[in-house]
């Protein structure tokens, strides 16, 4: 669901004139708002316990950063976190999403038969007369409420589309110790995919001549896929299918992979396998391309443009990601995608998918330049094995 934000304008009209002085009983509610570390890593295990329970939560946003940031009018706060107080369940929580900016409200387990829409409206106007009674017209002025819920996808919006990013504030930072070591990842991406494409550009144009002359087609197949947060990019490899040969098999294939009913084996050992391996689709030069991954050469073009790493979670299908458990999303917030991982190193075709993004979200958690260095280090051995290529 998209976010729900309520105007300043909206709030000011149902504020009094003027607004009344609080007596004694309001200046003793509870005015304590949780810092912002402990505030986000609140939001953080709801959203874990949301996973599991279904039952959806509502965070809720009072940005207010000229009122609340202004030492003068201190007052300001202690009215806002009454007025919340008295208009909030124990069992919610409220706090400082951003310091001295933004206060956030969770309203827990708000259940998962609920109509998003009618309970964002509700909330709204219940926090809407609380702060009406307690804060001036100017005051109000300066305040500007939004809504978030979760899972984001409420009301039959589309659950392939990017995720409130508002929702994953620990997957959202970019700075902090790490901001080196991503600057030093993406110098290793574009020298590493300049030195793969200028030492195999031979080998490129003799992929591209056998693909052209063996089947009708483009050389480049092109397939629109998700990146980071969630955002669209064009995803490029070999073609290894004849032209058009349609959608409908991965699409049920994948289907039954993500909800684990896609040849799924009864032990590790009994040689079962998570992908197509018999498709008809494949061309015979293509079948080369998929067993020695010859055919992800291209996405070293991706990489150079910023879409992708050579190291990270594999990008999905838009129509792959309607089918995700709630928990499954988060892999398209852990990592930008990459061409290899702890998943083409660690299993490949032969894990299943929950399997495959608990090491995408592994990665992700544990992530080092030199935990990058030893995938690539590994990459390829797996790739000459051909265990688990298709």
């Amino acid at each position: 669901m998209a976010p729900a934000v309520g105007s300043r304008a909206d709030l000011a009209q149902k504020a009094p004139k003027p607004a009344r002085t609080p007596t004694p009983i309001e200046r003793t509610e509870d005015v304590r708002l949780l810092p912002q570390e402990h505030f986000l890593h609140t939001l953080c295990l709801e959203r874990k316990r949301t996973e599991r329970s279904r039952r959806r939560f509502v965070l809720m946003l009072l940005a207010a950063p000229g009122l609340l940031r202004n030492p003068v009018r201190t007052e300001a706060i202690e009215k806002l976190a009454g007025a919340l107080s008295r208009s909030i369940r124990e069992t919610d929580v409220k706090g400082w999403y951003k310091e001295k900016s933004t206060i956030g409200v969770i309203f827990t387990e708000i259940g998962a038969d609920a109509d998003g829409q009618a309970v964002a409206k509700a909330l709204l106007a219940r926090i809407s007369r609380a702060l009406a009674s307690v804060l001036s017209i100017d005051q109000i002025k300066e305040i500007t409420v939004s809504i978030h819920v979760f899972p984001d996808h409420w009301d039959n919006q589309d659950p392939s589309g990017p995720a409130d990013r508002i929702l994953y504030p620990d997957r959202m930072s970019d700075g902090g110790p790490n901001r080196t070591a991503r600057s030093v990842k993406r110098m290793i991406d574009v020298l590493g995919s300049l030195f793969a494409l200028a030492l195999c550009a031979p080998l490129l144009v003799l992929l591209a001549a056998l693909i052209k002359l063996t089947s009708k087609g483009p050389i480049l197949f092109r397939q629109e896929r998700l990146g980071l947060h969630g955002a669209p990019f064009q995803f490029l490899k070999f073609r290894s299918m004849y032209l058009e040969p349609g959608e409908n098999v991965h699409k049920d294939y994948m289907r039954s992979f993500i909800s684990g009913k896609a040849g799924k084996p009864p032990s590790a050992d009994d040689g079962g396998v998570y992908k197509i391996t018999q498709d008809s689709r494949v061309t015979p030069i293509g079948k080369l391309l998929r067993r020695t991954s010859l055919d992800e050469f291209p996405q070293f073009f991706n990489v150079l443009k910023g879409e992708m790493s050579l190291v990270g979670p594999r990008p999905p299908i838009a129509y792959e990601v309607a089918w995700y458990e709630t928990w499954h999303r988060e892999r398209l917030l852990a990592a930008i995608p990459g061409i290899t991982g702890l998943w083409q190193v660690e299993g490949r075709s032969r894990v299943p998918f929950d399997e495959m993004v608990r090491l995408d979200l592994r990665y992700a958690n544990t992530w080092s330049l030199w935990l990058d260095l030893k995938i690539l280090w590994r990459t390829p051995r797996a790739v000459l094995e051909g265990e688990g290529a298709y």
